[in-house]
């Protein structure tokens, strides 16, 4: 699946995963992970083809708004509200043929 590859890329990239598919407030972010001292909350999104869009554009400002608030119960009932964090998208296309190809943006919004 999407996030198995997007989890051993963090892990390639020296993120410590902290919790995967966080489910709150009938929202969920996939993955949050410790890159060195921010902690990031990251949404995974995969296509087969780019016929319909990037995947990262299936971001939309209310899914925005939604990871945002779940990251905020999540800080704040962990004492983490002091933490530096923010938010990530791990954009991934399949190619048969190719395999896939991942683009980590950092700070996406």
């Amino acid at each position: 699946s999407g996030e198995k590859i997007a989890l051993r890329y963090l892990e390639g990239q020296k993120y410590r995963v902290v919790a995967r598919n966080f489910r709150l407030f009938r929202g969920e972010i996939d993955i949050i992970a410790y890159d060195r001292k921010t902690l990031v909350f990251i949404e995974v999104k995969t296509r087969k083809s780019t016929d319909f869009g990037l995947p990262e554009e299936s971001v939309t400002p209310s899914k925005q708004k939604q990871i945002k608030k779940i990251a905020q119960w999540f800080l704040t009932k962990n004492d983490l509200d002091e933490v530096e964090c923010r938010f990530d998208i791990i954009s991934l296309i399949f190619d048969e043929d190719a395999g896939y190809s991942i683009r980590h943006i950092k700070d996406a919004f």
